[in-house]
Order: structure tokens, then C-alpha cells, then sequence
């Protein structure tokens, strides 16, 4: 495998670059792989998600929680 390191200015190692041909290899052999590589979430956690949406904009809207900037947000996601 023909890996190449990369590091910060400091030296220390901060990640990995691997040839798109062997990673494509990685993601046949270990079919999990593509699944992270996407951020696939299942059913049970976008319901989820969305349950703590509406829980949030209720308390926003009690005054109970205060809002959040849409530019966090966005940043955020």
C-alpha cells in the first residue's frame, strides 16, 4: 500500500492520503467503509434528529431556550 503521511508545520502526523485505486480496493474488501465514507445515518437517526428539532423550537418558542444564530448553524452542519 503506497500511503503518504501528512503532517502540520509542527512535524506531527495529522492524517493519511491514500491512492484513490487502493481506496477503492479498501471499500470492496470492507464494505462498511463506504457507508462512513458517506455519512449514512439510518432511519431510527433521522427520526431522532428531527424529534430533538421540534423539542428545541418548542423550548425557543416558551422562551425556554434561546435561538441560535443561522449562521452557526450553517456553520454547524
Amino acid at each position: 500500500m503506497n500511503l503518504q503521511y501528512i503532517s502540520d508545520n509542527k512535524g506531527k502526523t495529522t492524517g493519511v492520503f491514500i491512492p484513490i485505486q487502493e481506496w477503492e480496493g479498501l471499500k470492496e474488501k470492507f464494505k462498511g467503509l463506504e457507508e462512513e465514507e458517506l455519512g449514512e445515518q439510518s432511519k431510527e437517526e433521522i427520526l431522532s434528529g428531527f424529534k430533538q428539532a421540534v423539542e428545541e423550537m418548542n423550548l425557543i418558542k416558551q422562551g425556554k431556550l434561546k435561538a441560535r444564530d443561522a449562521k452557526d448553524l450553517l456553520d454547524e452542519l
